[in-house]
């Protein structure tokens, strides 16, 4: 599909407004949008202004007054039609996801249908938002704690995944009867539009204020910043790096507001000497190169036994030599460009830093030019010979660069290898991330040990599968500095609620707890 025809499919125009409150508004400075293909210049934004943002929040407000009074399955029923909107969009916004971000067509797509599948999980969800009953110790009492609506909930989201991450948490928050108040990233307000956009004409078909799913656009330094401080918004739930992460805690936090962060990841996979590779190399690659390496969940770290490291490096090496990588719009592509120049940048000053600490380029890490390659920004993916204690190797540059790391006596026999998973463990844990890990072994004992209480400190820890491409059912997200949030699956419902526990005196009689005898008449 062409730019027009996106734009026609999806309801875009060339100039756009960035806020939404039920209305578009925006009147603030323009918000020159160009795509990482080749720099084409895609759309105008008008960003909103503080005052624009503090009407939208107010509407948002109204509109959560009255949407909590929905019934539950009735909200779920408005995501459903959500979802089904959607999939009648799917192809021609997973083209816009590609042209504004940069990820190839499938993954955009995938990005689309990662959103009707979360829009179909929260329809079940509408009739599974459970409280308990509990047993009082007062006779003819009795106890039970019940969920109930929490407010507007504010959603700050990233470049790398414009559109899903909205989905994983505006999805949940509406059928437990929240409204959302979206800040996409300025790299990628195009795509935050036209879904947007989507869920307004459900809305209105559905008779539902459309404030529900409001937008603002702006900079992070005045309307960002509004939002984190807004005592309104009882719920932040930011994805980004642990810096950014860190900020919106602090001040979330200090107005004791609470937070959903999904931060920064450093995420390895452990390849031990009884690895299936026809599983383990492809998983590798599409990790570390998927997306450009610029998911949270992109694969940074490998962790081979050294009986078998200089195997795996040159399968590597050969798979990623037949990486395709050129416009993400064509066919065959597997990797686009990189979002900006700063992120060329941090690939190169990545693989600068690594030799200077002491690592190997292996292959890689060039930036690409010719007119094949316009905008530059394509970059070869990068792998480097590293120690897990280098500097460069403890942050997590998103890009794709990928630090081997090797473990173990190259002289053990595989039974032998097993008591070095010990220290393949350790290393995989010595980085202050902790979101996506993975491990790739046919032996029952070092699979065991790693999903155990021993093994990974990651929110997500796999076997004989890769570190990205989570699915929705699972709760997303990961320990220390990624920040402790859970999004999509399992129970993150319950974040968007208010807890509240009932006790109901039934008798004639006013019994205290604990047996406590006041003597009041």
């Amino acid at each position: 599909m062409t730019r027009d025809e996106i734009f026609a499919a999806l309801g875009l125009d060339e100039s756009c407004s960035g806020g939404f409150d039920g209305h578009w508004l925006g009147s603030g400075a323009d918000l020159e949008v160009r795509s990482p293909i080749d720099g084409a210049r895609l759309a105008t934004v008008r960003q909103v202004t503080e005052a624009e943002y503090d009407r939208v929040a107010e509407r948002a407000h109204a509109a959560f007054l009255e949407w909590r009074k929905v019934p539950a399955p009735k909200r779920g029923e408005l995501v459903r039609r959500l979802g089904d909107r959607l999939r009648a969009h799917k192809h021609a916004l997973g083209a816009l996801v590609t042209l504004e971000m940069g990820k190839i067509r499938a993954e955009g797509e995938g990005e689309v249908q990662e959103m009707i599948d979360i829009c179909d999980f929260a329809n079940g969800l509408s009739r599974q938002l459970y409280g308990l009953t509990m047993q009082s110790e007062r006779p003819d009492h009795h106890m039970r704690e019940q969920w109930h609506p929490l407010g507007v909930v504010g959603v700050v989201t990233a470049f790398n995944f414009p559109a899903a991450v909205w989905s994983w948490n505006a999805a949940l928050a509406a059928v437990c009867g929240d409204a959302t108040l979206w800040k996409p990233s300025s790299a990628t307000p195009l795509t935050a539009i036209a879904v947007t956009k989507l869920a307004a004409e459900v809305c209105r078909e559905c008779d539902a204020d459309p404030a529900i799913f409001s937008l603002v656009i702006g900079r992070g330094s005045d309307v960002g910043d509004r939002l984190l401080h807004d005592a309104r918004i009882p719920l932040v739930s930011a994805t980004g790096s642990c810096r950014v992460g860190k900020r919106v805690a602090e001040v979330v936090g200090k107005r004791l507001g609470r937070t959903i962060l999904e931060l920064g990841g450093n995420n390895a996979i452990i390849v031990t000497p009884y690895a299936n590779l026809g599983l383990a190399v492809p998983s590798i690659v599409f990790g570390a190169v998927g997306t450009a390496g610029q998911r949270c969940t992109s694969t940074r770290r490998i962790i081979v036994h050294r009986s078998m490291s200089d195997t795996l490096v040159d399968r590597l090496v050969r798979a990623y030599r037949g990486v395709r990588i050129g416009d993400p719009m064509a066919d065959g592509t597997l990797m686009g460009p990189l979002v900006n120049h700063a992120a060329v940048d941090a690939l190169l000053e990545a693989r600068r830093r690594v030799q200077e600490e002491g690592g190997r380029i292996l292959y890689g890490g060039e930036r690409l030019e010719g007119p094949e390659y316009p905008g530059g920004l394509y970059v070869t993916p990068c792998i480097a010979a590293a120690e897990n204690h280098y500097a460069i190797v403890q942050e997590e540059t998103f890009a794709p660069i990928l630090y081997v790391l090797e473990y173990g006596d190259a002289a053990n026999s595989p039974f032998d290898a097993i008591d070095d998973l010990e220290e393949a463990v350790r290393l995989h844990n010595a980085v202050p991330q902790g979101l996506s890990s993975a491990i790739f072994t046919d032996n029952v004992r070092e699979a065991e040990y790693f999903v155990s209480h021993r093994g990974s400190d990651c929110g997500i820890a796999n076997v004989n599968i890769g570190t990205s491409g989570a699915e929705i059912g699972g709760a997303f997200g990961g320990e220390k500095e990624t920040g402790g949030g859970r999004e999509s699956g399992s129970d993150s419902w319950k974040a968007y609620m208010r807890r509240q526990t009932n006790t109901v005196n039934w008798s004639t009689e006013l019994p205290l707890a604990q047996g406590l005898e006041f003597g009041v008449e």
